[in-house]
């Protein structure tokens, strides 16, 4: 190697030492401390005791986790769809006209709202006792979310998706600028209908952007965790602990920090694995 490569090689490493020094002490540290942590009986005040990869194999029988992880799956396959759909709607009808810009910024506004400002909103919109919506329709559109499983599941996941609508759009909205103009126009002059371009061209030529979101969405899923805190609190009946919620409530509310931190490992690892297919989809796609 010249001497000119190899100076400017290590003027590249000078350059990014900053973040992997503090990736090593505010997460690499961090992480090591829960794998320890995973391997100990400990309820968070005395120093706890060593038990292997007991932890671990206790969570294979743990049918409250096996519980958690069926709600997760089911809390993934209402709002993922839903998320998509609208995103990919919204976007691609939107795209061009005059109102594209003021439509994207009120689309993105929930999304710079505090998760606890908009749970009380919703609070206020949707309580099925003195809700605005349940009053203004005496009772028609009220969602008995107090007392009825599914639908404080689909009330999180709506709150979720309104909640994460804007960046979806804008995800999508850039794939469109990215499509060439002159496809389209070739289409047109062929005597391709509004319709047949949207589906056979627009939609399939976004893949790179339904691929991202699709992952990304899925990730959100296995780490949700705020919006079931704020309004159900993993009720009724359990109906809404997704895996977040449940590892929440057996590190501080059952105080089984070791047995919490066996469960963090965990989803990390489930995370890591939906990261690498995430990177073989995206290189497929690309």
């Amino acid at each position: 190697m010249s001497r000119k490569r190899l100076l400017k090689l290590r003027a590249g490493w000078w350059g990014v030492l900053p973040s992997v020094l503090s990736m090593l002490v505010f997460v690499g540290y961090p992480l090591l401390q829960v794998m320890q942590f995973s391997t100990l009986d400990w309820g968070g005040t005395d120093e706890g005791t060593n038990i292997g990869l007991k932890n671990y194999l206790s969570l294979f029988t743990d049918a409250d986790f096996g519980g958690s992880l069926f709600t997760t799956l089911i809390f993934a396959l209402i709002t993922l769809p839903l998320f998509m759909g609208l995103s990919i709607l919204v976007a691609v009808e939107i795209d061009g006209t005059k109102l594209e810009r003021l439509v994207k910024a009120l689309m993105f506004m929930p999304g710079l709202v505090t998760v606890a400002a908009s749970a009380i909103s919703w609070y206020v919109l949707f309580s099925p006792d003195y809700g605005v919506i349940s009053e203004l329709t005496q009772g028609a559109l009220s969602l008995p979310w107090g007392d009825q499983g599914w639908a404080a599941l689909v009330l999180i996941a709506l709150f979720t998706v309104w909640q994460n609508l804007g960046y979806g759009i804008l995800v999508f909205s850039a794939g469109l600028k990215s499509i060439p103009h002159e496809v389209v126009e070739a289409a047109r002059v062929d005597g391709a209908k509004e319709s047949e371009i949207k589906r056979y061209i627009i939609v399939p030529l976004l893949r790179p952007s339904v691929v991202f979101l699709g992952v990304v969405g899925s990730l959100y899923a296995l780490q949700s965790y705020t919006a079931v805190f704020l309004l159900t609190r993993g009720g009724p009946f359990g109906s809404t602990r997704v895996i977040g919620y449940y590892l929440y409530e057996t590190a501080f509310e059952r105080y089984r920090l070791g047995y919490a931190a066996a469960i963090s490992v965990l989803v990390l690892i489930i995370t890591f694995a939906f990261a690498a297919w995430q990177a073989r989809r995206l290189k497929g796609s690309s």
